[in-house]
């Protein structure tokens, strides 16, 4: 069985204790659920990637209590300290070169030279980190390649007798998993669009960033099929087609509306809610067009994604 555990401190100091044991916990943050296990432990990691059925290739991310606990295990830069300056705590994640005597797992990093880093901005998670106090890997806490949970009640429907806990703090309030930039090179270098608009970062760094050309695996959420439902998704639809079940935008009404307003917040913390809930009636999903702007660009990455054949 998964425990359920409240956000309190008792919820708080048993999800650290599961941590510390080598077990997994789904923890809630502002983007979305994270599977939670020590980053230092392989075994811990390696429970990760078998809960979710996750592909070995796809690195993790570390998730920290704190901005200063990323020079342990990355390499900083300038670059590295002016966007965790402007943005951490939040959904920002930097892929940095990996730091010598690190003292994480490789599992953690799929075996690569660098390692995916952020600092959650999420109270109870952040919570959970310090008294953890330790670093802590959590891809979404969902089995591989399904949509993204963004409830508790998501991750039970996903990985329930998989894991050991869940700590229900409510919805997530971005909806959307965080942006990824690499600092690698000396170039920044866009990995994956997300919670934080890249229009944002181009701002703190005073400079417009190169988008990663997909071909190869270096950061988590860069597979070409994943977020997919179990039915088959059809983008750019003004309508529904016999038998399909249709995702709205704006003044496309659909079965679900991702945001009447056409506010693009509000349809990336609906987004995977709104997916689940379609994909639950067994029919083809057909989903409206998304404007590819701001969170615009990261919604239609994961529907991009979710639409590729598999």
């Amino acid at each position: 069985m998964t425990d359920i555990l409240q956000p309190n401190p008792q919820g708080i100091a048993c999800a650290a204790a599961i941590l510390a044991d080598g077990g997994l916990v789904a923890l809630p943050t502002e983007t979305v659920y994270g599977l939670a296990a020590d980053a230092r432990n392989g075994e811990a990691v390696a429970r990760i990637y078998e809960a979710k059925g996750r592909p070995s290739f796809n690195p993790l991310i570390v998730h920290l209590a704190q901005a200063e606990d990323a020079q342990r295990y990355g390499i900083w830069s300038d670059n590295a300290e002016i966007l965790a300056t402007a943005f951490w705590p939040g959904p920002l994640t930097l892929v940095l070169p990996l730091a010598s005597n690190h003292g994480l797992s490789s599992l953690v990093t799929a075996g690569l030279d660098s390692v995916a880093l952020r600092v959650p901005a999420h109270p109870t998670s952040r919570a959970i980190l310090q008294a953890f106090d330790g670093p802590v890997a959590a891809p979404s806490a969902n089995p591989s390649g399904r949509i993204t949970a963004t409830t508790a009640a998501h991750v039970l429907a996903g990985l329930e007798g998989r894991i050991d806990a869940v700590v229900d703090d409510g919805p997530c309030a971005v909806g959307l998993e965080s942006t990824i930039v690499g600092l690698t090179q000396n170039t920044p270098i866009l990995l994956r669009a997300g919670g934080l608009p890249v229009e944002a970062i181009e701002a703190a760094l005073g400079l417009q960033i190169d988008v990663a050309d997909g071909a190869e695996i270096i950061a988590p959420g860069q597979m070409t099929s994943h977020y997919a439902p179990a039915a088959q998704v059809r983008l750019n639809a003004q309508n529904a087609q016999d038998g399909e079940v249709l995702l709205g935008f704006g003044q496309i009404t659909g079965d679900l509306n991702l945001s009447p307003s056409g506010d693009l917040t509000q349809a990336a913390a609906n987004l995977f809610d709104y997916l689940h809930a379609l994909d639950a009636l067994g029919k083809p999903i057909a989903i409206a067009p998304i404007p590819d702007h701001g969170l615009g660009r990261a919604i239609n990455d994961r529907l991009r994604r979710a639409a590729a054949p598999r």
